[in-house]
């Protein structure tokens, strides 16, 4: 049996009116890892929500994290998961982000 690729999901607040901001981190997620990633799904929810989870592993949460990720941060963060040899280029010669532990989306 094959394994899965990784499936990323941007959860955003429809009412904040954050869909291109999650369509922009989608692209940029795209570009980055191609075909490493088996999908990458844009969910639509209210009440301020901003989350980016990688299977079952959030990566950020805007409540949590205090904010919007800086799109090195979340490249490093989902490269830690999907992809831990791979080197980023430029990214990975900026400092890398005090990054915290990460959590399953099931203690959400």
């Amino acid at each position: 049996m094959t394994e899965q690729a990784p499936r990323v999901a941007i959860t955003y607040c429809t009412q904040c009116k954050w869909l291109l901001r999650a369509g922009w981190m989608a692209q940029e997620l795209l570009n980055t890892f191609g075909t490493t990633l088996g999908e990458v799904a844009l969910v639509p929810g209210t009440g301020g929500v901003f989350r980016i989870v990688v299977d079952d592993t959030v990566v950020w949460d805007r409540k949590e994290d205090k904010g919007f990720p800086e799109i090195v941060v979340l490249k490093q963060r989902v490269r830690d998961l999907v992809e831990p040899d791979r080197d980023l280029g430029h990214a990975d010669r900026t400092a890398r982000a005090d990054a915290p532990p990460r959590r399953d989306s099931n203690d959400i």
